[in-house]
């Protein structure tokens, strides 16, 4: 299942259980999706999608700080619950100790054979 069919099972299932913050949210990242493959005329892969949700969780952060700048604290809530919704949609990030164990499994299998002369 694509990240795209996934948006798109949630908001059916917010729809169902009458939840109007969490459809509202997902009805804004299907239109931001809608409106990228009209302008661009490709259809979205998960790599296209996750970059629309970041663009969206950005934009929520950039509103969140102004509001409070503005001591808008209701709209800044409102701001964060969609930022909390559009994050659920974003791959898990890895731990240091699974970055590392990464690099060091590349490093084994590129790393060159060590010359003849390191053997002695």
């Amino acid at each position: 299942m694509t990240l795209k069919d996934q948006i798109t099972d949630d908001m059916k299932t917010a729809m169902r259980a009458k939840d109007s913050e969490r459809l509202g949210t997902i009805r804004l990242l299907l239109a931001a999706m809608k409106q990228k493959e009209v302008d661009e005329r490709v259809e979205l892969d998960d790599a296209i999608v996750v970059a629309i949700v970041d663009k969206l969780i950005k934009q929520r952060k950039d509103s969140i700080e102004a509001f409070k700048k503005a001591e808008r604290a209701d709209l800044a809530d409102k701001e964060e619950a969609e930022m909390k919704v559009l994050q659920t949609y974003l791959p898990q990030r890895m731990s240091a100790d699974e970055v590392l164990a990464a690099v060091k499994a590349i490093v084994v299998r590129w790393a060159p054979p060590a010359p003849a002369t390191w053997a002695r």
